[in-house]
């Protein structure tokens, strides 16, 4: 049986860096739990459409992207699981969807997108996940997602929504700084 899973958060920065910082692939591993060792094994990106003017990246993900993640599964398991992920969907500065081809889920499709929010007089942006999933194994995949799937994507959400806090003031800066750089130059 396919779950959902959603989740949001606030951040009190624009939505085109925020948008830039999920849409760059390697910014994925740093969102994992650090125990999980994840590394992008394969990458075959891409290109998206030119980014709306005004938008800080160029290295988003475009429809077609795909990629090879590895991590381990469990604290300490000497084998690593491979995730083949692809790119279907991608606006910029509104959504994209990444789903599994292969790897440890019956099916997996998560939906990032992205909308302005103003909080307490600070514009910044939502972001929006929405999970679907199915694990392997028919009713003791529903079982066991019953007993801790569903707490596990909480605690692997909730690690990200606190490193995409810690992270996304580090990629705005070396935006600035890119950008900075860049008008010297002409």
């Amino acid at each position: 049986m396919r779950h959902t899973f959603q989740s949001e958060q606030w951040l009190p920065y624009p939505l085109p860096i925020v948008f830039a910082f999920f849409a760059n692939p390697g910014n994925l591993p740093p969102l994992m739990p650090a125990w999980q060792q994840a590394r992008i094994d394969e990458l075959n990106l891409i290109a998206p459409p030119p980014p709306p003017h005004g938008s800080p990246s160029k290295l988003g993900t475009g429809v077609g992207t795909t990629m090879v993640l590895s991590f381990r599964a469990l604290p300490l398991l000497p084998f690593r699981l491979r995730w083949h992920a692809l790119i279907p969907e991608f606006a910029w500065n509104d959504h994209f969807c990444d789903t599994q081809t292969a790897g440890p889920f019956q099916y997996w499709r998560h939906c990032h997108s992205v909308c302005t929010e103003l909080r307490n007089g600070t514009e910044g942006t939502v972001v929006s996940d929405h999970v679907e999933y199915e694990l392997p194994g028919g009713p003791l995949g529903d079982l066991a997602n019953l007993l801790g799937g569903k707490l596990q994507m909480r605690y692997i959400f909730g690690y990200r929504h606190r490193q995409t806090a810690r992270l996304v003031p580090e990629f705005s800066k070396r935006l600035s700084v890119a950008d900075q750089s860049q008008h010297e130059d002409h």
